[in-house]
C-alpha cells in the first residue's frame, strides 16, 4: 500500500500554496467578485446597465521556456507579470478591456513559496490592469515534470461594448503603421534565444553601468494598455496587431484584409540593445520571424492621423512604415 504523497504528490504543500495565494488574488478582487479562491469556479457579475450589447472577449497563452531562464534566477514574480501583460494585450487587440484572469500552474514537485512568487506577479499585474485574478490551477504531476521544473499558463477574459470593436477590415492601402515600442523579448523566442546565446554571456553587461544580458532577456512582457486606450481616445484605431510568437513577419499579417501587406522602416523605432546581442547569431529573417525586434504592439491607422497619434502618445510611439498592396507580405526596408 502507498500514500499519494509516496507518489510524489504532497497534499499539505498544495494546501500551505493555497493559503499563500489566496490574499494576492483576493486584493484584486472587487464587488463584481462573487466566488474567487476556493470554490470549483469563480463567479463574476457584470456591472448592471454598463453595458448595451457586451461582448466577451477570451485569450489563453503561457510564457514558453523563458521559464527556465527566470526561474533558473530566481526570478518567480516577473513571469506572472509576463503572463498576465501578454494575455491583457491580445484582448486588448479587439479593444476590450480585460475583467478577469486564471492561471495554471504545473509542476513536478510542489514549493509553495515558488507558486506564491509566481502568483505575486500576477496579482500585481492585474490590479494593474484592473481585473480581478479570479482563480487557477495548481497541479503536482511528478514524471511529467522533472522536479524544480514548472509551466504557466493564463486564460483572460475582456469585455468591449460591440461597437466599440476594433474592426481590421477597414484597413486600407497607405494607412499608417504606429508602433509601440517592446520592452525587449517579452514572453518569445526563448528557445531560439537560448540555444545560440552563450551561457557566459549572461552576465554580460549591454554597456558600462547598464542591465546584463540576463536581465534584459528577463524584462517583463509590457502592457499596452494605457497607452492604447490614449490612442482610442484621440483618433480611431483600425487594427492592433500584438508582436508574440511568429514575430512581425508571422503577426502583422493577421489584422490585413486580403491582399494589403506592409513595409516597415528600420531604424524609425529605439531597438532594445539585446537584439544586437542575437544578430550575429541567428540569419535576419529568423529574427523577424521569430522575434518582436523592439515592435511591441502595432497599431494601423489613416495616414491623416499620424500626427495625433504620437502626440497622443507623447514619445511612446513611433511611425514606423505604411500598408501597401503585397500580397500578406511584411517587407522590411533599411
Amino acid at each position: 500500500m502507498a500514500t499519494y504523497r509516496e507518489a510524489g504528490v504532497d497534499l499539505e504543500a498544495g494546501e500551505t500554496a493555497v493559503s499563500l495565494i489566496r490574499p494576492l488574488a483576493q486584493a484584486t478582487q472587487g464587488a463584481q467578485v462573487l466566488a474567487g479562491v476556493g470554490p470549483f469556479s469563480g463567479l463574476f457579475a457584470l456591472e448592471p446597465g454598463r453595458f448595451k450589447q457586451p461582448v466577451l472577449v477570451a485569450s489563453a497563452d503561457g510564457v514558453g521556456t523563458k521559464v527556465l531562464l527566470a526561474s533558473a534566477a530566481g526570478r518567480h514574480a516577473d513571469l506572472g507579470v509576463d503572463l498576465v501583460n501578454h494575455c491583457v494585450n491580445d484582448v486588448l487587440t479587439a479593444g476590450a478591456d480585460p475583467l478577469f484572469f486564471l492561471d495554471y500552474v504545473a509542476t513536478g514537485v510542489l514549493e509553495p513559496r515558488v507558486v506564491a512568487d509566481v502568483v505575486a506577479g500576477m496579482a500585481q499585474a492585474c490590479r494593474q490592469a484592473g481585473c480581478a485574478l479570479l482563480g487557477g490551477e495548481t497541479a503536482e504531476m511528478p514524471g511529467l515534470y522533472p522536479p524544480a521544473v514548472y509551466d504557466l499558463a493564463g486564460f483572460m477574459v475582456g469585455i468591449c461594448e460591440r461597437e466599440a470593436l476594433i474592426d481590421p477590415t477597414s484597413i486600407r492601402e497607405g494607412d499608417a503603421l504606429i508602433a509601440l515600442p517592446s520592452s525587449g523579448l517579452h514572453t518569445n523566442g526563448y528557445s531560439l534565444a537560448r540555444k545560440v546565446l552563450p551561457r557566459q554571456a549572461l552576465r554580460d553587461r549591454l554597456h558600462p553601468g547598464g542591465p546584463t544580458l540576463l536581465d534584459a532577456l528577463l524584462e517583463p512582457h509590457r502592457s499596452y494598455l494605457e497607452p492604447v486606450r490614449r490612442l482610442r481616445s484621440s483618433l480611431t484605431v483600425k487594427g492592433l496587431a500584438h508582436i508574440t510568437g511568429g514575430g512581425v513577419l508571422g503577426n502583422l499579417p493577421r489584422i490585413l484584409p486580403r491582399g494589403l501587406g506592409a513595409e516597415i522602416v528600420r531604424g524609425t523605432w529605439p531597438e532594445p540593445e539585446v537584439f544586437s546581442y542575437l544578430t550575429p547569431f541567428v540569419p535576419d529573417v529568423e529574427l523577424w520571424r521569430t522575434f518582436n525586434m523592439g515592435l511591441g504592439m502595432i497599431a494601423v491607422v489613416e495616414a491623416t492621423s499620424v500626427g495625433s497619434a504620437l502626440r497622443a502618445l507623447d514619445g511612446e510611439a513611433f511611425d514606423v512604415g505604411r500598408v501597401v498592396a503585397s500580397g500578406g507580405k511584411v517587407l522590411i526596408r533599411e
